[in-house]
């Protein structure tokens, strides 16, 4: 008989929703979006909220917001299905991905296919709805968005790329709230770049063993027994970068108490890593979306107060 804990990924939360609640037909395909690993929507979304936050006079914009996530929930989804159809044959020869959905053939590759344009289709809705300057930045990350699954063949830094599309919409969140951009989001575009590389590095030392073994080439790889060296660079910048953006933006003064608070958080991840332990890297992955929510608690305060 089957179970739905037979396709579960390794990955995915035990008991996640998905396999709680969701029609057996559905499963397949809202793996394949990452329904049941919501993380990554979050990282995703939360540097557009911070733009959103940080174009405002005030209280951020409650609709614009709605937008961004239900924008996050099928875009992440839509690079998901991709990347699995471009990394079919890696993820099957790797112990955490090789019961995703294509590879373990609950999805046939034409049907990834068209269910991915159906998601695209979807994204381009919400794209129409912001304003022009965001409708072309939208455009403009759909080349990032293409070629990542490929950089992991070809580089050690894959997760620079993933920075470069991950972190998209802490420009697209600003242009569509204020339709111009400014320093303040240029600068926590290229903050959140060094936070991801840091994040999807920790990420990345689950696979470590079996990449080496297959050819995947990723941070976690090149860094090695480095890697805490490294966090301390990126996470360094990560903070850096906000204060500078809040200093453009003129922030007050709740705002550096609130990055204060972040960048302790980032501190705690390095001191508890230990990248041999998978369980632990991935707990401390999934952590970031709560120093998100600690940057984005900060630009609210610091329009606020």
């Amino acid at each position: 008989m089957t179970t739905a804990s037979q396709f579960r990924v390794a990955d995915a939360p035990p008991q996640n929703w998905v396999d709680r609640w969701a029609p057996a037909f559905a499963r397949p395909y809202m793996r394949l979006m990452r329904l049941d690993r919501p993380i990554g929507t979050w990282l995703l979304l939360l540097p557009c909220w911070w733009s959103i936050a940080l174009a405002a006079e005030g209280w951020p914009d409650p609709l614009l917001m709605l937008l961004f996530a239900i924008g996050a929930l099928v875009m992440r989804g839509a690079g998901c299905t991709f990347n699995d159809i471009v990394d079919r044959d890696f993820d099957a020869k790797v112990e955490r991905t090789r019961l995703r959905p294509i590879p373990s053939g609950a999805v046939s590759l034409r049907a990834a296919w068209v269910f991915l344009a159906v998601q695209l289709l979807a994204g381009l809705g919400i794209l129409l709805m912001l304003s022009p300057l965001a409708i072309l930045l939208g455009f403009a990350s759909l080349g990032l968005v293409a070629i990542y699954p490929f950089m992991k063949r070809v580089t050690y830094w894959p997760q620079f790329v993933l920075g470069l599309a991950f972190n998209w919409g802490a420009l697209m969140g600003y242009a569509a709230a204020a339709n111009r951009l400014t320093l303040a989001p240029v600068l926590l575009y290229l903050a959140s770049i060094a936070w991801t590389i840091g994040y999807d590095t920790i990420y990345a030392h689950q696979d470590k063993d079996d990449d080496a073994l297959i050819g995947v080439k990723s941070t976690a790889l090149r860094f090695g027994p480095m890697t805490h060296r490294w966090m301390w660079g990126f996470y360094g910048a990560m903070t850096l970068g906000l204060v500078a953006a809040g200093a453009v933006a003129d922030l007050g003064l709740a705002y550096y108490a609130g990055v204060a608070l972040a960048a302790a958080h980032l501190v705690s991840q390095i001191l508890r890593l230990d990248i041999d332990d998978p369980a632990r890297c991935l707990a401390l992955f999934r952590s970031n979306r709560d120093f998100g929510f600690i940057v984005l608690a900060a630009i609210v305060a610091g329009r606020l107060i």
